[in-house]
Parts: structure tokens; C-alpha cells; sequence
């Protein structure tokens, strides 16, 4: 049995190139059946070997430095759990050809792996058909790297480069997933760099609430109200809101505990009383619709979309901002609008974190040891901090 190696960048740059026409082969030391394959050319690949019923499985996971060693081994311990299953991931590959469609491979991409892992399939589904269809009938082989630079660049001086640096990520996302599933092409976004984005601070300053509370409250589209409402209440992510379900709410406890959020744990979001009030009078509106079962289980639920709840309430946003007079104000600047009236009623940024279901790996310990109480004080306290600059 070869030693095995931690496996770190020095130790990898460190390695010599195999004899000519040799492969050697480094184990690591961190995760079972974790190799690195050298060529003779010097060429690095990780690889995980495996003996499953008297055979050896060996899957091909990326090349170094393209692949990290951090992703390497995430990647290993999936090809590790599938193997434990039963299941040989080579035989799960599908030798895409370079005669494949780009429309073709996005679809497998949301059907094969966006839809079955992805909490926000549905941004992908909505972003790729925005700024891709001219693409869905070329081959893959054929969209060239100058062409992702040059539609980039395009995305970035007609939808700035927020947008450009996210339709980046899904090109390269769905290319990684073509040579994962055995496209041989090199993926078209190698060495295209993100724009450099600059951490946004927007939020609703305390000129503008008065003005903001007034015209949200003129709003003649009482869901998308009190979505937006219940946004700036519980500073929660867009997509738990929209997908609020009336069984994850305590009345009495005033607390919605959300199932799974967007890194993947539950949350528990204590509600203020203001919240408590939405949610009743919303409650009463929803028994006046006439809705479907699969549609009555949601808060803000909708007669059109297909998931049955609201979906995108742009239109109802840009009224109430036009109505205010209040400009470059995004819906998700709502969220980080409770987080800054809390630090300005003084919570610490332990409370913000855990209030908001922010993920630090140097705060995670201290979150996990804090309870409610201090959340429900800090929320309240700059909930009745905004609703002091209403009456004003």
C-alpha cells in the first residue's frame, strides 16, 4: 500500500513527473481513496480509488490547480458516499459529444443537477434563458472563450457587472458539469476573471422610511405589501420569505422556524409584534381567495405561478419606490435594512449574525450557544427604532 501524503500545495508542486510512460500515483492522508495521478509530463490529476466487490473502482475528478485540493476532497467524499451506495459513478457519466447542443447540455444541467441541488435552480433557469437562447442551437465546442469575454463585457455595460459576474458563474457552472459528465474541451470561461464587485451598504436610510412606510402602505397589491412587510420585519433571504408556509409559523411563540435555508441549516426568526399583525390580517385575506389546496398552505400565496406561492414582486417594488421618490433601492437591501437598525440600537454583531442566519466560520460557536432572547430584544428594539421615524 503506497504512503500516503497530506496533501497541500507545496506538496504537489513539489512532486516530479513520472518516467516516461509511467503513471505515479499519491494517496492522500485526510480522505479515504483520495489520489493524486502524476504523468510523465508533469500533468496532475485527482482521482479516487476504490475496491467495491472484488473491483476496483477508480473516478477521475479534475486536473490540479484547476481543481483545488479543498474541492478535490469535497468532490471525494461524494464519489466516496455514491460508492457506499452502490452506485459507480463512471457509470452515472454521460459522454457528452462535441456535437452536443448548448441547449441541450443547460437542460440536462437543471434536470441532472441544478434542480436536485440547488436551493436557487429556479435564478438559473430564469438568468441562462434571459442571456443565452442565441447559444441553445450552437454545439458546445463551438462558443469560444473570446465570445464569454466579449458577452461578459456586453452584460456588464447594458445590466452592470453584478449581472455580468453571475451569468460568468452559470457558464462556467454548466461547462464544469459537461467535463464532470465527460466532455473532453477545455470549459470556454478558463482565465475570465469576475469583475471586482464592491460589498454593497444600501439600506433604507431615516430620511426615507417615513416616505417609504407611507408609499408601502398605498400599495393597492396588498400581497406584494405585506411580503415586503414581513422582508423588512424579519430581514429574512427572499427566497424563505416567498416560500413561507403557515406551518412553520408559532403565533404564540412568535417565532417561524424555517426548515433549511440557503447554507443549508434551519433557522428559527423571532417575529415582532408588527410581523404578528401582517400575518393575522394576511391570514384573513388568504381565506377569502379562492384557492387550491396545494396553494393554501403558503403565506404569500399565487393563483399563476406554478410553485403556488408569489414569485417576483418587482412591479409592486418599483411603485412603491416610485411613489417615494427614493432611487437605487433593491429588495434585497430590505434585509440588510434590519441588520443596520439593529447596530444602530447598538446590537453586537454576534446578535445581527444569528438574527439574520448569517454563517461565519469564527462565529459559529458563539451563535450555537445563544438563545432567542437577546435576537427578540435587539429585533424589536430596531423595529420600534424604524417605526419611530414612520410617525415622524
Amino acid at each position: 500500500m503506497a504512503n500516503k501524503h497530506n496533501f497541500t500545495k507545496s506538496f504537489l508542486s513539489s512532486l516530479s513527473p513520472a518516467k516516461q510512460g509511467k503513471r505515479d500515483y499519491y494517496r492522500d492522508a485526510k480522505v479515504n481513496g483520495l489520489e493524486i495521478m502524476v504523468t510523465d509530463k508533469g500533468s496532475q490529476s485527482f482521482k479516487v480509488t476504490k475496491k467495491k466487490d472484488g473491483r476496483i473502482i477508480r473516478v477521475t475528478l479534475g486536473k490540479y490547480p484547476d481543481l483545488s485540493i479543498e474541492n478535490a476532497r469535497k468532490k471525494a467524499h461524494e464519489v466516496n458516499a455514491q460508492i457506499a451506495q452502490g452506485i459507480n459513478p463512471n457509470e452515472e457519466k454521460n459522454e457528452l459529444k462535441q456535437e452536443t447542443t448548448f441547449g441541450t447540455l443547460f437542460n440536462e444541467y437543471m434536470e441532472k443537477y441544478s434542480k436536485k441541488h440547488k436551493r436557487s435552480w429556479k435564478y438559473d433557469e430564469r438568468e441562462v434563458n434571459r442571456f443565452l437562447p442565441h447559444w441553445f442551437t450552437r454545439k458546445i465546442s463551438t462558443i469560444t472563450n473570446q465570445e464569454v469575454r466579449n458577452l461578459h463585457e456586453k452584460v456588464r455595460s447594458e445590466n452592470g457587472l453584478y449581472q455580468a459576474n453571475r451569468i460568468l458563474e452559470r457558464i462556467r457552472a454548466i461547462y464544469n458539469k459537461a467535463i464532470e459528465w465527460g466532455y473532453k474541451n477545455e470549459n470556454p470561461t478558463n482565465g475570465i476573471k469576475k469583475f471586482k464587485e464592491q460589498s454593497r451598504e444600501r439600506f433604507i436610510q431615516p430620511d426615507e422610511l417615513p416616505k417609504f412606510f407611507e408609499s408601502l402602505d398605498q400599495e393597492e397589491n396588498h400581497l406584494s405589501r405585506d411580503y415586503i412587510y414581513i422582508s423588512l420585519y424579519t430581514g429574512a433571504r427572499k427566497s424563505n420569505v416567498l416560500a413561507m408556509r403557515w406551518e412553520e409559523i408559532n403565533f404564540t411563540m412568535k417565532r417561524w422556524q424555517i426548515p433549511k435555508t440557503k447554507n443549508g441549516d434551519s433557522l428559527t426568526i423571532h417575529l415582532p409584534n408588527l410581523a404578528i399583525e401582517v400575518l393575522e390580517k394576511r391570514k384573513e385575506e388568504n381565506e377569502k381567495l379562492d384557492l387550491q389546496d396545494f396553494q393554501k398552505q403558503w403565506v404569500f400565496p399565487s393563483l399563476t405561478s406554478k410553485s403556488g406561492h408569489l414569485e417576483e414582486p418587482r412591479k409592486s417594488w418599483r411603485k412603491v419606490l416610485e411613489r417615494a421618490g427614493i432611487q437605487n433601492l433593491r429588495l434585497h437591501d430590505i434585509r440588510r435594512t434590519l441588520g443596520s437598525y439593529q447596530a444602530i440600537s447598538g446590537a453586537s454583531l454576534q446578535v445581527i449574525g444569528k438574527s439574520l442566519g448569517h454563517k461565519s466560520s469564527t462565529a459559529t460557536e458563539v451563535y450555537a450557544r445563544m438563545n432567542l432572547d437577546p435576537i427578540k430584544q435587539s429585533v424589536d428594539k430596531a423595529i420600534d427604532l424604524m417605526e419611530s421615524y414612520k410617525k415622524q
